[in-house]
């Protein structure tokens, strides 16, 4: 079976023009569409970019593509081609817009989700880098709100730019997650990814859950980035809003069963992963919400 898959990185874009850094958000963009590819258990096999701006600049371009380059090589997939747009009057000078396309392939037989999970399967949580490419627009109107500059310190992490902070690229799932489906065989011990992206814990992970499964998850089970604690403060948001907006540490939940999860969490970790059991699978009767917070400590997060 093709699986296929298109994105951009939002307003992250802005952070970018205004910190002039421009090589980590290829990779952004790359990992936004092939980290939705994997989900389906496919290999992503070729990726494609569209940039357009309304006056090319060569340098800024340059490092754009390096920066796709770098994420299909961490994906393992082939950069074959794009499209450079150049729009008089279409941006503002300085300003560009980015587009990807990804394509992959997956075995019938072992696609994702799979339809045997049941309560007691195992949720495992892979760290995410920071806020990778959703929320940028709230994010956005706290650092004015604060009164903060881009190229100032970050207020939650020392030593580095807010501009340079903000703009850690996506972390890109597909080598590890392949081989912990490998690891799985076709008996599927891995039954389901869900890439974390816009709309959160809450709004993603029910994606892959069957209409009569529900996700407990224990929000103590893992550590929160300071840059989450610090967004929680800056907008006056608890918990739930928090996990309705950003992954809040978390960009990849994998499905296990619980046989699996020792063996599934020993291939992500052979790849680079930090891996978390963060929760489980129960049942769902008519009515109840799809994901639980269990915040036995309160003030998530902390």
């Amino acid at each position: 079976m093709l699986v296929s898959g298109t994105d951009g990185v939002g307003t992250k874009l802005k952070i970018a023009f205004a910190a002039e850094h421009h090589t980590s958000i290829g990779i952004d963009l790359v990992a936004m569409c092939v980290n939705d590819i994997v989900t389906r258990g496919a290999e992503p096999l070729f990726f494609l970019d569209y940039f357009a701006t309304g006056k090319l600049d060569v340098e800024v371009a340059t490092a754009v593509v390096a920066g796709i380059a770098e994420g299909c090589r961490r994906a393992g997939c082939a950069l074959i081609g794009g499209e450079t747009a150049e729009m008089p009057g279409m941006y503002h000078p300085g300003e560009y817009d980015l587009a990807g396309f990804a394509v992959g392939a997956v075995e019938r037989d072992a696609m994702l989700p799979r339809d045997s999970i049941v309560p007691g399967d195992i949720l495992l949580g892979l760290a995410s880098s920071g806020l990778h490419s959703n929320g940028f627009s709230l994010v956005r109107r706290l650092v004015e709100d604060q009164g903060l500059s881009y190229d100032g310190p970050a207020p939650f992490e020392p030593g580095k730019s807010l501009g340079e902070a903000l703009l850690e690229p996506t972390r890109i799932y597909v080598k590890s997650c392949l081989a912990a489906l490998a690891r799985g065989g076709s008996g599927g011990g891995l039954k389901a990814l869900a890439h974390i992206t816009g709309g959160g814990l809450l709004d993603n992970l029910p994606r892959v859950l069957p209409s009569d499964a529900a996700a407990m998850i224990d929000t103590g089970s893992w550590p929160i980035p300071p840059v989450f604690a610090w967004l929680a403060s800056a907008g006056g948001m608890d918990g739930h809003e928090m996990a309705r907006t950003f992954n809040c540490g978390i960009g990849m939940i994998a499905v296990v069963a619980a046989e699996h999860a020792a063996p599934a969490t020993a291939a992500l970790e052979a790849h680079g992963e930090r891996v978390y059991r963060i929760g489980v699978v129960t049942p769902r009767a008519d009515g109840e919400a799809a994901v639980t917070l269990n915040d036995a400590e309160g003030a998530w997060p902390r």
